[in-house]
């Protein structure tokens, strides 16, 4: 075998080699969406249309397809390092910071909470899983949050042994608070069934010790309750991570709550049949989901949104 063979072989072995790296550097690349209000989003984008980007979330490939509108984003760094503006200037729309002058009107409690940035702009702040929430009257953890990180879910800083329900054989009953994603949907539901049904909130114990924190504080549906374990858990249940726990336990602490409790399972709002209702626990063994008699006691803790 010439050498000069031997020469070509290896130059193409590299060259092969070198296209393989740059595909997997180019498959882990990601873009990078910056919005007009500071947000950030690793994504891979998908289309690009005059009004709308589609993307999916760098984290999660194969989940769904996310719309943002153009106008709120300032710009989208690709993963070749190229920047396509949208937008040259951040909006005025956003607060400045008042003059002596000029002193700042009272804040109204429907107002956006707003932080202040190193380069003196003001944008709206962002929440993190695990951080207090206390404004306009509520206050609890973060358990839950969309995108951006402005709004989400909390959940109270206390919990409680509870009935579901106090109906027992022979007068078990189905309430029809079937909704697994929206609990304030079933709340609203056992409201209705109280209502048309002549009976009152002390037959649903769950229900009426959540109902009295306030209005909009409600019994979380069963996906709600998932979410509040994978979260507390930091995100996945796969394994282990005693530091989100004990960050989103710290809080509750701090705060002069209760600590998340990982050997008893939760009650949701979330109604199976007549006899039963769905629970979920905090832990990261399986299974995530039972259900047990409604008229059984378990631990109850309440939500709200943000």
């Amino acid at each position: 075998m010439s050498n000069i063979y031997l020469f070509d072989m290896m130059k193409r072995t590299i060259l092969l080699l070198f296209a393989a790296l740059c595909g997997v550097l180019t498959a882990a690349a990601q873009d990078l969406i910056v919005k007009i209000d500071a947000t950030k989003i690793e994504a891979k984008v998908i289309e690009i249309t005059p009004d709308a980007v589609r993307y999916k979330r760098f984290s999660n490939p194969d989940g769904p397809t996310y719309v943002l509108p153009v106008k709120e984003i300032h710009y989208i760094q690709y993963a070749n390092g190229e920047k396509e503006y949208y937008t040259r200037t951040i909006p005025a729309t956003p607060l400045t910071p008042a003059t002596p002058a000029e002193p700042a009107p009272a804040a109204t409690p429907a107002a956006e909470p707003v932080q202040q940035t190193p380069g003196g702009r003001y944008v709206l702040k962002q929440y993190e899983i695990g951080e207090l929430y206390d404004r306009d009257g509520v206050r609890g953890v973060i358990c839950q949050l969309s995108d951006d990180g402005l709004h989400g879910l909390v959940v109270s800083l206390d919990e409680i042994y509870l009935h579901w329900s106090e109906f027992r054989k022979p007068d078990l009953r189905v309430v029809g608070a079937d909704s697994r994603t929206d609990g304030a949907e079933n709340m609203e539901t056992v409201a209705q069934y109280i209502a048309a049904n002549n009976l009152s909130w002390d037959d649903f114990p769950a229900f009426k010790w959540c109902r009295d924190k306030g209005e909009g504080w409600y019994l979380p549906a069963i996906d709600e309750m998932l979410t509040i374990g994978h979260n507390y858990n930091g995100g996945t249940r796969v394994q282990n991570n005693r530091q989100a726990r004990n960050k989103f336990n710290d809080a509750l602490k701090d705060a002069g709550g209760k600590r998340m409790d990982r050997l008893v399972y939760y009650f949701s709002s979330t109604e199976m049949d007549e006899k039963n209702a769905y629970t979920t626990h905090m832990s990261i063994e399986p299974p995530y989901v039972i259900e047990i008699p409604k008229y059984n006691k378990f631990l109850v803790r309440a939500v709200h949104k943000f």
